[in-house]
């Protein structure tokens, strides 16, 4: 059986769902007859039709709004963002009528917001964002961040088929990088809200989630050659957090460092430090660290990108410190 890439590994779940739900359509912006930005809907006209595959206004805040009409009367609709920095286009709709609708009026909300983020792709600033930290404050919403391949496909599956409106982040470095053997007939589906051990370690755990699981792994490889076992956690989703795994990670290892590709100040990676000191602190032989990318908007210029995006090295030798504390 060929490979597949992380890009196809997306587009294969969300056809398959299609095929097996009448109710799940797509909409978003050149997606019908360009087949998207990056070609993830390419073919899907030519198969579902044109009322199941939507070219919309570019108006983000349109576009959601239009597919939580959709999902109060039964549809299961999939928005794709050209890339997921213009999320903050619909950010209003989103955290305060699709987030809250179930709640307040028990409305269906089957809601897939879907996209490219992240950098280490010379993007600059408005198309190299994580924008996770923006909504994980807001109750009712659902955040993936799949870094393998068959995660690519099991979560947007599962994603799909979720009551709850789900963010799903895929990065766009990973899109072509990334390939895995996955036959056609193996339904795959990842569980959201639960994470994996991306490898097995003993010194230290190194939590990451999105692309920088693959930093992690390779900061885990260099440290395994000074004899420092490096255990690599993949939350996979933010929002369900899978808090008993990280702990039983830290109980394990009794260190952690939290990698994330978002900037410092406000981000994921000190609320999961705040869980960490409120449930596994007994549990702790140093401090918890982090790597994180630099409170500045990603720079166009290669070499500054470099600099303001966590990098392997930094991961290495915050490690290494941790370990040896």
């Amino acid at each position: 059986m060929p490979e597949i890439t992380y890009l196809e590994a997306v587009r294969r779940g969300m056809w398959e769902e299609m095929e097996r739900d009448e109710n799940v359509f797509v909409l978003g912006e050149d997606i019908a007859d360009y087949g998207g930005a990056f070609k993830v809907t390419e073919g899907f006209k030519e198969r579902f039709g044109e009322e199941r595959v939507i070219d919309t206004p570019i108006s983000e805040a349109a576009i959601v709004g239009a597919a939580a009409g959709a999902a109060h009367m039964g549809f299961r609709p999939i928005v794709e963002m050209q890339f997921m920095d213009f999320v903050s286009c619909a950010y209003d709709i989103l955290t305060n009528y699709v987030a809250t609708a179930r709640y307040r009026a028990d409305l269906s909300t089957s809601i897939v917001v879907r996209g490219p983020v992240g950098g280490y792709v010379r993007g600059g600033p408005f198309h190299s964002q994580m924008p996770e930290a923006a909504f994980f404050h807001t109750p009712g919403l659902k955040i993936v961040c799949p870094a393998t391949v068959r995660d690519a496909k099991g979560l947007i599956k599962s994603a799909v088929r979720d009551a709850d409106p789900v963010l799903y982040f895929e990065h766009k470095f990973l899109y072509r990088r990334l390939k895995e053997v996955i036959s056609d007939d193996e339904d795959v589906l990842t569980p959201i809200g639960k994470a994996r051990i991306a490898r097995e370690g003993t010194d230290l755990t190194i939590v990451s989630w999105s692309a920088m699981v693959w930093k992690a792994l390779e900061a885990a490889e260099e440290l395994e050659a000074e004899g420092i076992s490096a255990e690599v956690l993949d939350l996979r989703t933010l929002i369900p957090m899978d808090i008993d795994s990280l702990t039983e990670s830290v109980k394990k290892t009794n260190r952690i460092l939290v990698l994330q590709e978002d900037t410092r100040t406000g981000g994921i990676a000190g609320e999961i430090a705040a869980r960490v000191n409120e449930l596994a602190f007994e549990w702790l032989d140093a401090p918890i660290m982090r790597v994180t990318a630099e409170d500045t908007p990603i720079p166009f210029a290669g070499q500054l990108e470099d600099r303001v995006l966590p990098s392997t090295e930094e991961v290495v030798s915050a490690a290494r410190s941790l370990a040896r504390y």
